[in-house]
């Protein structure tokens, strides 16, 4: 590292600008998908970006169905009578079903096959048993359903008297009604599945269309280069560089309605902001154009990113960069979703660093990165490790900004400036169709993905 870049570095080591955004980010009521929480919050993160020094930052509207919460009850019939706390999962529909409770464990699919679920309630945890992958709420909301079930209760794994929410479907409404009840409460209804209990599970809600944006904006790269709008010159290798193709620096501002937000994923785009501000002091060296964008509504089906995706051509990207779940916690994971390239970009700059930056290959489809994975575009998604397995205080009322370390975003927005340096002087292979699909299929997740709703078409 020269001494530019050491500067820009210690600068950002002493910023504030990503905590400042994190605070008046988890300080906005609610920022569902589609509500005006989301809206204020999209204007804050542009001026964010703007004082960051990216350039041409702009909110682009796109449509979207908004979920909005009404009341939830899990009332057991028998054995005894009595009332629990729940919450309605987004895109539950309103409705009342009265049936028998069965316990699927973890609920993946052999816990499911080996349970008689017709035409009962489905009970399952939100983690999975150690030793495979971490399989996700959709995919077992939609095993149950597939098996005949007419309801489902999703139990938290973490203590403290806390209902989990997370969407069933990617923006549109499911076919049967779900709510997120805590560890304690699920304890109960275990023992109540063994002794024949019986719930009234009723979920008042509603699906409307709406409004949502992204905040787009772009940093140039190299002497030469012009950028603006979405049309932009691209390098031919006449200014002395042989990559083409612009990086996509993303993440979701959106979070659910029951908490601040600030883990899932305040802290993300706190990142990404963070990040920003180092390379925009840094632009000159880069050989490529950054796309930055911070989507919306991700937490409601990814559309955001989907919206973002089917405005670019793909092949007008090298590479995307995805913040979701960095400046969480103390360790960066770098998910890598099958690209040898920027596995090798993040293990060089572990090295290069001397963090302990843990690389994972296994790709998924429950993030921004996935509407360009699909379409063979390298991506590598930022994540932290908390040691836990799941999610943790996300998804929960639990979800505050005391739980953050500013240090955390500090180090990890150094860390995303260094990712993108990196691949910003790479060529980066795309990623094989038949390599990506066989990697997903080896993953386990061609069932779940099919059973949530998620598996490509021409896959």
């Amino acid at each position: 590292m020269d001494d530019t870049l050491h500067a820009a570095l210690g600068r950002a080591w002493l910023d504030d600008i990503g905590w400042n955004l994190l605070t008046d980010l988890t300080a906005i009521d609610g920022r569902m998908g589609g509500s005006d929480g989301e809206r204020r919050a999209a204007d804050r993160v542009a001026d964010a970006l703007r004082a960051a020094g990216v350039d041409d930052v702009r909110l682009q509207p796109f449509e979207t169905n908004r979920w909005t919460r009404g009341s939830a009850t899990l009332d057991l019939l028998a054995p005894d009578d009595r009332s629990f706390e729940a919450l309605a999962l987004p895109y539950c529909p309103a409705g009342e079903v009265e049936a028998d409770l069965v316990d699927v464990g973890h609920g993946t699919p052999s816990e499911v096959d080996d349970c008689d679920v017709a035409g009962k309630v489905a009970v399952a945890s939100t983690t999975t048993p150690e030793g495979g992958r971490f399989v996700h709420r959709m995919e077992k909301f939609g095993h149950a359903v597939e098996a005949g079930a007419v309801g489902f209760v999703f139990v938290n794994h973490v203590p403290g008297q806390l209902p989990p929410t997370g969407a069933l479907r990617f923006d549109e409404e499911a076919d049967a009604v779900a709510v997120g009840v805590s560890k304690e409460t699920g304890a109960w209804l275990t023992e109540y599945a063994e002794r024949g209990g019986r719930v009234r599970l009723s979920v008042d809600a509603r699906t409307d269309p709406a409004e949502s944006q992204n905040v787009v904006g772009r940093l140039g790269g190299g002497p030469g280069r012009t950028h603006g709008g979405d049309e932009h010159d691209r390098t031919d290798g006449t200014d002395g560089s042989d990559v083409d193709g612009d990086l996509l620096l993303v993440a979701h501002y959106d979070a659910h309605d029951v908490g601040e937000g600030a883990l899932d994923n305040g802290c993300g785009v706190a990142v990404v902001v963070a990040a920003a501000r180092i390379l925009a002091e840094l632009s000159p060296r880069l050989d490529r154009d950054v796309r930055v964008a911070a989507v919306g509504c991700e937490e409601t089906g990814l559309v955001g990113s989907e919206r973002l995706a089917s405005a670019v051509d793909r092949d007008d990207l090298a590479a995307v960069v995805n913040v979701d779940g960095a400046g969480r916690f103390r360790d960066l994971v770098a998910m890598t979703h099958t690209s040898e390239a920027t596995a090798d970009v993040a293990e060089t700059v572990a090295d290069e660093t001397g963090r302990p930056i843990r690389v994972v290959s296994e790709p998924h489809p429950f993030s921004d990165q996935w509407p360009f994975v699909r379409e063979g575009v390298p991506a590598l998604q930022l994540h932290s490790d908390s040691g836990e397995r799941g999610r943790g205080w996300a998804h929960t009322s639990a979800d505050t900004r005391e739980k953050v370390d500013r240090r955390n975003l500090r180090e990890h927005a150094m860390l995303t400036a260094l990712f993108v340096l990196e691949l910003a002087g790479r060529d980066v292979a795309r990623l094989d169709r038949d390599d990506l699909v066989a990697a997903f299929r080896d993953a386990d997740f061609e069932r779940g993905m099919r059973a949530a709703d998620l598996w490509p078409d021409d896959w």
